[in-house]
């Protein structure tokens, strides 16, 4: 048997040990860049966990910017140097982030609304969304139903 079947994976957060075996093999160019891994079915057989845990094993990896989903395609390695490349809504939140943290968004300010973004960086409505979304969640912004997005207030 291989180290990645020698046993059954159990305990806690038993993803993260996939994941950590996956990155390794990545590491060590067991799939080299651009190169397919495996199907979701074939890691959970492989390693005898439920696919839901590969799954969580592979946004981990992917959240690294090890590996990126394509659609149709499955997962590929990312090439290194590609793997600091954002996607468009990450880009689109890191520029609005730093207005807010240089102060060119001043607390209490409105943000432009998603249609002025989306002409601003062409970009569809769904992406500035997940920009947004991405913002809201580490607390830079807050919508307040009917009357827009503003920047929040700095936590006390």
């Amino acid at each position: 048997m291989t180290e990645d079947t020698d046993g059954w994976l159990t305990g806690k957060q038993v993803y993260d040990r996939i994941a950590e075996r996956l990155r390794a093999q990545i590491t060590a160019g067991h799939y080299p860049p651009a190169g397919a891994l495996p199907s979701e079915a074939a890691l959970a057989q492989r390693f005898r966990v439920a696919r839901s845990t590969v799954r969580r094993a592979l946004a981990v990896l992917e959240e690294e910017g090890l590996i990126d989903t394509m659609p149709g395609a499955g997962r590929r390695v990312k090439d290194p140097e590609r793997r600091a490349a954002l996607y468009r809504y990450q880009e689109i939140a890191a520029e609005v982030r730093e207005q807010i943290i240089t102060g060119v968004l001043a607390v209490g300010t409105a943000l432009p609304s998603e249609s002025a973004l989306r002409r601003r960086y062409g970009a569809s409505r769904n992406t500035v969304r997940q920009a947004l979304a991405e913002l809201e969640g580490e607390g830079l912004v807050v919508t307040l139903h009917g009357k827009g997005r503003f920047v929040r207030p700095a936590a006390l």
